[in-house]
Formats: C-alpha cells, structure tokens, sequence
C-alpha cells in the first residue's frame, strides 16, 4: 500500500471554489479521494484563523476527518491589505515528509508551488498529484504534477448559490 502525505492550502481552495462555482469544496469525499488504497502518513490543513466561531467548528471538522490543522493568524495591514499565506510552511513540511512518502498530494491551485512539485520529484522520486479549481490553477502547476485532479462536481459540496 502505497504512503501518502496530504497538504490543503485551504485558503486557496475556499476562493477558487467559491469563485469558480459559488461552491465549497468537500473535505471529507476529498480525503476519500486522495487516501483510497493508500496509508496516510501525514494529513495538515493550512488555514488563516480570524478567531471566529464559524472558523473553528470548520477547523474541527477538519480534525476530525484525520487533518493535523495548523493556523497563522490574519494580519491586516495599515494600508488595508491583508497577508496569510502558508506558501513557506507548506513547502517545508513537503520537504520533511516527502522521504517517508510515496505521493505527496497537494490541494492547491498557486502557481507558486509548481517549484516545490518539480523539486519533490526529483529529489525524492514521489508522485505529486495536485488537486485544484481547473480555470484557477496555475497551468505551470498542473504541468508540475504527475497528476492533476480536478476539484469539481462530486468533490464538492451542495448546489451552487444563486
């Protein structure tokens, strides 16, 4: 049985999702997906916490489906943007997890990440499969990935907003 380790950006996933199909994606047919026939290593979510009580019960239902959550706080600056990437963290723990791996899989559409999939390759000889909102996944990270995973229909959750 082949080892995965599983990485969600999940900021990324919440506004291509929700740009793409006014739609979240589903956590739970996700982990299906990405964990079928495979011993799950490592599993971690990267998200933003804001402190509020809706983002918490979403962050334990995360736990609770087998992801290690791990949380940067929201900086809004003086000037009114704003800053919470987990783009460093992620590649650090793909790095340090990718020995012990067979296929890292890696739920983001940020082109940023298609170095961190070439280099995982490489390196460590695993399968990078990146699962993402096709019109908003950067095309040099699908070209990256050993696979590429579309995040769409069943692997979303309910109807689309009118």
């Amino acid at each position: 049985m082949p080892n995965v380790l599983i990485l969600l950006d999940v900021q990324n996933l919440y506004y291509t999702s929700r740009q793409a199909y006014r739609r979240n994606v589903d956590y739970n047919a996700l982990w299906a997906r990405a964990s079928a026939g495979r011993r799950v290593v490592k599993a971690i979510a990267y998200a933003i916490d804001r402190g509020d009580e809706k983002q918490r019960q979403f962050q334990n239902i995360l736990r609770a489906i087998g992801f290690e959550v791990k949380l940067k706080p929201f900086i809004q600056r003086a000037d009114g943007s704003a800053k919470g990437d987990w783009d460093v963290g992620i590649t650090l723990d793909a790095m340090e997890y990718a020995g012990d791996v067979d296929v890292v899989v890696l739920a983001s559409g940020d082109g940023d990440f298609a170095l961190l999939a070439d280099r995982l390759h490489e390196k460590f000889g695993v399968a990078v499969e990146v699962y993402g909102v096709p019109a908003l996944t950067a095309g040099a990270l699908m070209q990256s990935a050993s696979r590429f995973v579309p995040i769409e229909g069943d692997l979303l959750l309910g109807r689309p907003e009118r």
